[in-house]
């Protein structure tokens, strides 16, 4: 059973959830499918643990690979592998499912169990699209995404969720049809040059037959499909009213998880794919995320809804893993910020999804959550307070927690490609100072005048279970930086350096079977068909 799960970990990490949505769907008591959600969400985490503990950190090969033809006329197979951009995000997608599950324990949300199968259906599209190796089936689990998400906000979403819905779903449909145009193109590219058809990821970074003109469309095309999912300034129009509709544990996945795809999808694909393109479009992409670091700033500033702060505040944060990911240094990609950006994908992950957990908490108490309603919560909710402001210090990036290091690393970078493109970045690091820290000071400190909030209870057991972890978590980044960073170093190291000329390297076959556990990878990288 350990080596099957060694070299199926995978398929058993990805497809796990999907089996037990259907469990969860066929239970006969809600309890009953609660307890199964939770306990085999949580056997999905330990799961994925077996990738951080036997990931090799000196090589930016892929590791635990998986092929299984599909339709090998048509190039098409089931290809997986992990490297380090992708690691953290797949343990991240793992880390927060069983959060939010055991979150819902005791919940009086109608329909629960359809409501659990549609977040473990989200867990499954999430991580077939960070582990997917081939056009079409990251396509689909791309595509996969949007349909749990669409019910959790329409079905059990606030008053407006027909509404915010819609508009998400027309923006990330625009956007995945203009993706799939520009991958049938490149498909076809790939054929002309090379004789054979293949939507292996790998087999398409070769592909240099391409024109400028045509890497600009095909980029653009690809490019805009993951700025609406960022999203991206002027494309984040969507994502307030999803937050402020969305139940709150959509909200968290929606933030953790969901935005990073957008962010993923240029590393992977966009830039690697069009780096000619890349390096044309390059100040355009840091016009718009710098754009979008200072107005999602100041929106968040200007709102008196705590969830559309901090739904405005994931368009400002995620503008620095945007600029992060494509400054070009000397025909080259400035190592320093690609590693904060991917870092900060992982401590927006964690930080902005915590802070959504905390803003549900005090609506489920209230029923509100527009900041005049509130003030001095820290007499009667000590807890809730204590979390509240270990969150705000992760988002705000103080010293000592993990948004330091991501967006520390990601203005080393900027101010070395421009330093007034560094100074308007770093203004949205003192705007989200003060947005942040108001939102704290109206909620848990002054007087505690509102009579409503004086017999307010304070978190509950369920409440610390997966509160604490955050907490941990949004510290752990912050003192201890490099037990991530060195799973990320070589990858990142190596997509910097030859972006240009940029090649994954795949482990043989053969070394694949001959170990399920610990992969052996060649010190030359070598790409396998």
């Amino acid at each position: 059973m350990t080596d099957w799960l060694g070299i199926h970990i995978l398929s058993f990490i990805t497809f796990l959830p999907l089996f037990l949505a259907l469990l969860v769907l066929a239970s006969p008591t809600q309890r009953l499918a609660h307890g199964l959600a939770i306990g085999g969400s949580l056997l999905n985490f330990l799961a994925s643990l077996h990738l951080w503990y036997h990931f090799q950190v000196d090589t930016p090969s892929l590791q635990f690979v998986e092929k299984y033809t599909w339709l090998p006329s048509l190039g098409i197979q089931f290809f997986a592998g992990v490297d380090g951009l992708n690691l953290l995000l797949i343990i991240l997608s793992c880390f927060l499912t069983p959060c939010v599950l055991v979150s819902l324990w005791g919940s009086t949300q109608p329909y629960l169990k359809a409501f659990l199968a549609a977040l473990l259906v989200l867990e499954t599209g999430m991580i077939g699209a960070l582990v997917a190796f081939d056009l079409v089936f990251f396509y689909v689990f791309w595509e996969l995404m949007l349909i749990p998400m669409y019910f959790i906000i329409g079905i059990w979403g606030g008053s407006n969720r027909i509404y915010a819905t819609t508009k998400f779903i027309i923006y990330t449909a625009f956007g995945s049809l203009l993706m799939l145009a520009a991958a049938i193109v490149l498909y076809i590219i790939h054929f002309r040059e090379y004789g054979f058809y293949s939507t292996n990821l790998l087999d398409l970074y070769k592909v240099t037959s391409m024109d400028f003109h045509t890497q600009s469309y095909l980029f653009l095309a690809f490019a805009l499909a993951f700025a609406i999912k960022v999203p991206i300034w002027p494309f984040h129009t969507w994502l307030p009213h999803a937050h402020t509709e969305a139940p709150t544990s959509g909200s968290v996945i929606l933030a953790g998880v969901l935005l990073k795809m957008g962010t993923y999808g240029f590393l992977r694909f966009a830039l690697p794919l069009f780096p000619e393109a890349l390096v044309h479009y390059s100040p355009l992409l840091l016009g718009l995320g710098v754009v979008g670091i200072i107005y999602g700033a100041l929106m968040a500033w200007m709102q008196q809804d705590a969830k559309r702060l901090v739904a405005y505040s994931s368009v400002s944060h995620l503008g620095f893993v945007v600029i992060g990911s494509v400054v070009i240094l000397n025909d080259k990609l400035s190592e320093e910020a690609l590693t904060g950006a991917l870092y900060q994908m992982i401590n927006h992950g964690i930080s902005t999804g915590a802070l959504f957990f905390l803003v549900g908490m005090i609506y489920e108490r209230r029923h509100t959550r527009l900041l005049a309603d509130f003030g001095g919560l820290a007499k009667v909710m000590p807890w809730f307070a204590f979390s509240l402001i270990i969150a705000t210090l992760g988002s705000i990036g103080l010293p000592g927690t993990g948004g330091f290091v991501g967006e520390f690393l990601i203005l080393l970078g900027v101010f070395k490609f421009n330093p007034i493109v560094g100074v308007l970045a770093a203004s949205g690091v003192v705007l989200g100072a003060i947005y942040m820290l108001s939102l704290v000071l109206k909620i848990i400190f002054g007087p505690l005048e509102n009579e409503a909030n004086k017999n307010l209870k304070d978190m509950g057991a369920i409440e610390k279970i997966y509160m604490l972890p955050l907490c941990v978590l949004i510290l752990l980044m912050g003192i201890y930086p490099n037990v991530f960073l060195d799973k990320t170093r070589a990858s990142v190291h190596y997509l910097a350096e030859n972006i240009m000329h940029y090649r994954l390297s795949v482990i043989s076959e053969d070394q694949r079977a001959s170990n399920s556990t610990n992969i052996n990878i060649s010190d030359e990288p070598s790409v396998a068909r």
